[in-house]
């Protein structure tokens, strides 16, 4: 794979972290697909746009963004392998011709220039080694007036799974988990941060908006709490625990994720994110 500069991050999506969420796909999907149709509104993808989504994962947004330009064509960038494996089989299954996957890394795979309309994505941006860099490549790939869209999360307490972790502390050492700034998932969690980075890379016209979905983490509170201990994050702090801690850490999770049931005994957490819309300069 070339061009990487992001080895940490490939080797983590291609080792497995990528391996867990293409399997898990559509249970990921079931957790974050509330914010699609707000994305890609955003976005104001048009029939013959031309789409790139950035760490498109196994590329259900992607595959959402082609169906919105039949005259276009949507390409989905990301550094996982088994992720990009599940987003090619899906879309042959879909039967959506105007797709298409390519594995790379956004902060320096050679885009083309110009090539693109719009540029989104669904939480793929958080984790760039250098996010000016990678963002400025983003930005050199879209058309004078190009549209960049995307969602990252907001302030980890206004997250209920990430509230939900965060009541393990008797257990695991969950430390500064969630603490904005720090490198990884809440690396965006500040809007400023956000208007920094974006400025620097070159784009104008930026807005940052709240937004929150509800996404459905599991049928009955036992069922979401090993899935949600079975993700990246739950998985590395139940390998930090003995035994018995994580025995205890399990029961607290499930008891505190049955407030979260809903009455057909899916188990529903709110998740809040930035959706983020900025320009390319048309001149």
């Amino acid at each position: 794979m070339p061009d990487i500069v992001n080895t940490e991050q490939a080797q983590a999506w291609n080792g497995p972290e990528g391996v867990h969420w293409a399997r898990n796909q559509d249970r990921w999907n079931a957790v974050n697909e509330g914010f699609n149709e707000p994305l890609l509104d955003a976005a104001a993808i048009t029939g013959s746009h031309r789409v790139l989504d950035i760490g498109c994962g196994s590329g259900q947004i992607t595959r959402l963004a082609a169906l919105r330009a039949p005259r276009g064509r949507a390409l989905g960038l990301d550094l996982s392998g088994p992720m990009l494996a599940e987003a090619r089989a899906r879309a042959e299954r879909e039967g959506i011709a105007n797709v298409s996957f390519t594995q790379g890394d956004a902060q320096a795979h050679p885009l083309e220039a110009g090539a693109f309309d719009a540029a989104i994505s669904r939480y793929g941006v958080m984790f760039f080694a250098d996010p000016v860099a990678a963002f400025a490549n983003v930005g050199q790939a879209l058309r004078p007036g190009g549209r960049l869209a995307f969602v990252c999360p907001a302030d980890a307490a206004l997250n209920d799974w990430v509230a939900a972790v965060a009541s393990l502390r008797d257990f695991l050492p969950v430390g500064d988990f969630g603490r904005p700034g720090l490198p990884g998932m809440f690396s965006l969690a500040v809007p400023d941060r956000i208007r920094e980075v974006l400025t620097a890379a070159g784009f104008t016209g930026v807005t940052v908006e709240q937004a929150q979905a509800y996404g459905t983490w599991g049928h009955g509170a036992e069922d979401a709490a090993e899935f949600l201990l079975g993700t990246g994050p739950g998985r590395y702090l139940m390998e930090q625990a003995d035994a018995t801690a994580r025995a205890r850490a399990h029961r607290t999770l499930t008891d505190r994720l049955r407030d979260h049931e809903a009455a057909d005994g899916t188990v529903r957490l709110r998740s809040t994110t930035w959706l983020v819309t900025a320009d390319r300069p048309a001149g």
